[in-house]
């Protein structure tokens, strides 16, 4: 068998990577620098890696996250308020298969997103499905989906992923109904798979978001039996950058003047 017919068969067998490098690893093999063996794994190894990046970059798209951002991009010098070792041990990644549950707190801008994307982009290297989603449009989808009749097709796309993020929650309350459905959907996923969730509300406003005490009452009773919360104070990044860069200065402080009543 020739060259090129190997490097043909390797392509009919699904080996693309493989047939691409073989004429470089054949050269090395006929100058004596690799034996049979090593010719053999070195071209297994490039097609592996080859199929190993090309799953990671399906699953991630397949997750919808907004923005790729690491872990090791995240300057918590800046936010000193939340426990980096706290971080690094939710970093292993334990919190899946103890489908436990995580939930980052704090004010606007202070790096909840960044920290929620970050453990999902981990998560899809160790190969969990991974799906991102904000509050506002996953309420869009299951009022949809309640409202058209197809409310277990639409909710299936957010119990089939192992890890769920959910960002940006209570930055706008629930229209009416959407409490229940909410609810159900953490029932669904309660002990079978895990939620990154992000909010600007402390579990006690969870009420005035959801609009319904009975139903919040349920919600927290079920993702809060497992879960790990991490409290975030302080400024905004982006508010932060602007002062930094000379474009915000405070308001001034207006003084009431008293008339003079003599």
């Amino acid at each position: 068998m020739t060259p090129s017919d190997m490097k043909e068969t390797l392509i009919q067998l699904g080996l693309p990577a493989a047939a691409q490098v073989l004429e470089q690893i054949q050269a090395r093999a006929v100058a004596g620098q690799i034996t049979y063996a090593e010719f053999l794994a070195d071209v297994l190894q490039t097609e592996q890696a080859d199929r190993r990046t090309r799953y990671l970059d399906t699953r991630t798209k397949l997750a919808n996250l907004p923005f790729h951002k690491r872990l090791e991009d995240f300057d918590f010098s800046i936010q000193p308020t939340i426990d980096e070792r706290q971080i690094q041990e939710l970093a292993s990644l334990s919190f899946i298969p103890e489908t436990s549950n995580i939930f980052l707190l704090g004010p606007p801008g202070v790096g909840k997103s960044h920290l929620a994307v970050s453990l999902g982009l981990l998560a899809i290297e160790q190969g969990y499905s991974v799906y991102f989603t904000t509050a506002g449009k996953l309420v869009q989808e299951l009022m949809t989906g309640y409202q058209e009749d197809r409310l277990r097709r639409r909710m299936r796309r957010y119990l089939s992923p192992k890890v769920l993020i959910i960002d940006e929650m209570g930055y706008q309350p629930f229209p009416p109904t959407a409490a229940n459905l909410f609810f159900q959907l953490v029932s669904a996923r309660y002990e079978r798979s895990s939620i990154i969730m992000t909010s600007n509300k402390a579990f006690g406003a969870w009420g005035e978001v959801l609009g319904d005490p009975i139903v919040t009452s349920a919600v927290l009773d079920r993702i809060l039996h497992h879960a790990y919360v991490v409290n975030i104070r302080g400024e905004s990044y982006r508010m932060r950058e602007r002062k930094a860069a000379g474009m915000y200065q405070s308001p001034p402080i207006k003084t009431q003047q008293l008339e003079d009543k003599r």
